[in-house]
C-alpha cells in the first residue's frame, strides 16, 4: 500500500468486498468550471455515480496525503478555496510535500486510481497533442499515462482546442485502445462528431467490461479509452464551434497566454463566446460520462465476481 494513499471507508469497503468504485477528478471542480457550477456538477456526478449502483471517488490531495473519495465538505473546499494547485502526475510529490490542496487532472487520477485498485474513472475529455505542437512540442501526460497505467476512462474524446488527429495517432502509437461507446466517432468533447472515425466500438457496458478484462488478463499494461458522445440536446455543432475555437486561440496568442493556462482560457473563452452553451454543454457530457462509468463499473464488478 502507497504509504500517502488514504482510501476512505466507503470507497474502501467497496473494494474489499469487489464492489463498483468510479474515480473521479478535482481539476473539474477547482479549474475547469466556474462556480457555482463546479460544486453543483461535482455532486451531480457523485450522484450520478451512485443511480447506477457504484461507489464515487472523487480524488484530491490534502494534508500531504493522496485522498480517494473526497467528502461533500471537502469537495466544497477544491470548489470555492483560491490558490488550489493544478497537478499533473510530475506534481505529485512535490505538492505532497507542502501539504496544501492539490486538484487531480486526468493524468494524476489514473495514478491514484490505479494505486487504490480503481479500474474505472470519469471525465469530461482527455487531454492530447496541441495545435502547433511542431512548434511547442505540447503533448499532455493524459496520454503517456494512459499507455502505462490499466484503468479505463470514459469520456467524451479529447478536448476540441486540440490537434485531433494527432491525439489519435499518438494514442495508436502507444497502444492504448480508442472505442466509441455506441458510436463509430470520435467525440470532440462539445461535439457528438469529430469527423475522424473509431475502428473499435462496443454497445453496452457489458461489453465495455468484458473488454477490460480481456485487455488486462492478456498482461497488457495501458488504459482503454472509451469515448461516450455528448448528449444530443446539449452538443455543439461542430463547424460553428471552430469557428469560436480558432477565434479563441488567436485571442489567447495576442493575450500572451500559455502552458497550463491556455486550456483553462480557451474553455472560457468559448463558454462567453458561445453564450453559455459550452458551459451547459460540458456539465450535461461530465454528468452522462459519469452515468456510463457507473454502469460499466457495476457490470465489471459482476463479471469479475461471476
Amino acid at each position: 500500500m502507497n504509504p500517502y494513499l488514504e482510501i476512505r471507508p466507503e470507497v474502501a469497503t467497496a473494494l474489499e468486498h469487489g464492489g463498483s468504485v468510479v474515480a473521479l477528478e478535482s481539476t473539474v471542480i477547482s479549474h475547469g468550471l466556474p462556480r457555482p457550477h463546479n460544486l453543483e456538477t461535482a455532486r451531480m456526478m457523485e450522484a450520478e455515480v451512485r443511480k447506477q449502483g457504484a461507489v464515487p471517488a472523487t480524488v484530491g490531495l490534502l494534508n500531504g496525503r493522496l485522498i480517494v473519495g473526497l467528502s461533500s465538505q471537502e469537495i466544497e473546499l477544491f470548489a470555492n478555496a483560491e490558490g488550489v494547485h493544478k497537478v499533473s502526475r510530475r506534481d505529485l510529490s512535490t505538492v505532497l510535500k507542502t501539504r496544501k490542496p492539490g486538484a487531480t487532472t486526468v493524468a494524476a487520477t489514473v495514478w491514484v486510481a490505479s494505486q487504490a485498485g480503481i479500474t474505472v474513472f470519469a471525465t469530461g475529455g482527455i487531454g492530447g497533442v496541441h495545435r502547433g505542437v511542431q512548434e511547442t512540442l505540447d503533448i499532455s501526460a493524459d496520454l503517456t499515462e494512459l499507455a502505462r497505467t490499466p484503468v479505463a476512462v470514459v469520456c467524451s474524446g479529447a478536448k476540441i482546442i486540440l490537434d485531433l488527429p494527432r491525439t489519435l495517432e499518438l494514442l495508436e502509437t502507444l497502444g492504448v485502445p480508442v472505442v466509441g461507446y455506441r458510436t463509430s466517432s470520435f467525440p470532440a468533447f462539445y461535439v457528438r462528431e469529430s469527423g475522424l472515425d473509431l475502428d473499435l466500438r462496443v454497445e453496452s457496458p457489458e461489453e465495455a467490461a468484458r473488454l477490460m478484462s480481456v485487455q488486462w488478463e492478456l498482461g497488457l499494461s495501458s488504459g482503454i479509452v472509451f469515448c461516450n458522445p455528448p448528449p444530443e440536446t446539449s452538443a455543439l455543432h461542430r463547424t460553428e464551434t471552430e469557428s469560436l475555437i480558432e477565434a479563441a486561440l488567436a485571442s489567447a496568442k495576442s493575450a500572451g497566454i500559455k502552458d497550463k493556462t491556455v486550456t483553462p482560457y480557451l474553455l472560457s473563452y468559448l463558454s462567453k463566446s458561445s453564450g453559455g452553451a459550452s458551459l451547459k454543454g460540458n456539465i450535461a457530457l461530465l454528468i452522462a460520462n459519469a452515468g456510463v462509468a457507473g454502469q460499466i463499473a457495476v457490470a465489471l464488478s459482476a463479471l469479475r465476481k461471476s
